[in-house]
């Protein structure tokens, strides 16, 4: 737990304490923070973080052993009275006090506080806020050495996209039958030999599948590729170590000589609607202004829209990326949610709009890590980025 910079970002936002809690795994945030991940916990702890002094831990009496290396004090409890009397006495009214929840549930991500214990620590006078800007400024920013790790990362699943492409048109050629459960395992045979590891098979959809964006083939659920196919690929993996920064990168391949237009047009216009993210993106990095999650997905939704498709495009435009594939940092987003945190350095976010029709879909989509001025600004990771709908015969 790094106190020092929690206490300085507690007093840079006028924030009396953090108060962390959790209750058999509801906030793996506060796990997270409190070094506490992997350890079976299994009844109702809070962690007292103020802006000054000492942490405060209220821990029930039956599992102080699990809490022997935590900074700080700590009060044992064992009945409900002894914990409601406690945290009366540790919280003082009128002081702001933040906490894993997000009004009107905007935040998803971050709204881990169940709405009784937030009855409760409000019940004592205290003026709640969220907690969303500290978490993505303590979890969500990476390290150098992560940051070098995601870069490799990025590297390997480029690789074993360009190894499964290749396959599909080698096995056509030959005239083979493929599925795409087949190329699926393929990749996963690809990150085994690359030692990394993923949360979920990556996505492998043809023609009419590539519309559902997060389609799945499976031993039972699968399509052919044939010639004359198009093909989506999604996949997205890490190093084998609980710090490692995942990669995630989407790119489309035509089983044939030449792309069908209005296929191209697609990919046009989604290809033109990722470049202008980065692009707004830099020019307010660059310029010393303010960026948003939910300004970015303006930018790229209003283009889509512009082009008649705003209605083919059902979801975010891209969302942070960490240790798990979906971060807690700011993510791309006006749409699935307001996302009205600040995009800062030394966060990684994946920028992928798509655009949805009945019989194919096209995504392209990038990683973007957002260095600190003296490190060179917005640099996208996953490099070299699709332009063109590859040609896999």
């Amino acid at each position: 737990m790094d106190i020092d910079r929690i206490q300085t970002l507690l007093k840079e936002n006028n924030i009396s304490a953090w108060l962390l809690y959790d209750f058999r795994g509801i906030n793996p945030i506060a796990q997270s923070i409190a070094g506490l991940l992997g350890r079976k916990i299994t009844r109702r702890w809070f962690c007292y973080l103020p802006s000054t002094g000492k942490p405060f831990w209220l821990i029930h009496r039956i599992e102080l052993s699990h809490f022997y290396d935590v900074p700080g004090e700590i009060q044992p409890y064992s009945s409900w009275y002894q914990l409601h009397t406690a945290l009366g006495q540790m919280l003082t009214p009128e002081s702001r006090i933040a906490m894993e929840y997000s009004p009107n549930g905007a935040i998803p991500y971050v709204s881990r506080v169940d709405g009784g214990t937030l009855e409760l620590i409000r019940s004592f006078g205290v003026d709640l806020c969220s907690s969303a800007d500290l978490v993505q400024l303590i979890d969500a920013c990476i390290s150098l050495d992560q940051y070098a790790g995601h870069l490799e990362s990025a590297k390997c699943i480029l690789q074993a996209k360009d190894y499964a492409f290749k396959w599909i048109g080698d096995q056509t050629r030959r005239s083979q039958s493929i599925t795409e459960y087949d190329v699926q395992q393929i990749i996963l045979d690809q990150f085994d030999r690359m030692d990394l590891i993923t949360d979920h098979p990556p996505i492998v959809a043809v023609n009419a599948n590539s519309s559902d964006p997060h389609y799945s083939p499976s031993p039972t659920k699968h399509e052919p590729i044939n010639q004359g196919d198009f093909v989506l690929i999604d996949l997205w993996a890490k190093q084998k170590n609980p710090d490692a920064i995942f990669a995630d990168t989407t790119w489309t391949g035509f089983v044939g000589k030449k792309t069908p237009d209005k296929i191209s047009e697609i990919f046009d216009i989604v290809r033109q609607a990722r470049d202008l993210a980065i692009e707004f993106i830099t020019e307010h990095v660059e310029t010393g202004n303010k960026v948003y999650g939910y300004e970015v997905d303006d930018a790229v939704r209003n283009f889509i829209c512009q082009h008649g498709y705003g209605d083919f495009f059902p979801h975010r435009t891209g969302h942070n990326i960490g240790t798990h594939i979906h971060g807690n940092g700011a993510n791309i987003d006006n749409y699935e949610t307001m996302d009205q945190r600040l995009l800062v350095p030394g966060t990684c976010f994946s920028i992928e709009p798509g655009i949805y029709l009945n019989d194919f879909g096209v995504r392209t989509e990038i990683n973007v890590f957002l260095a600190y001025p003296e490190q060179g600004g917005v640099k996208v990771t996953t490099v070299p980025v699709q332009n063109q709908i590859l040609r896999l015969l």
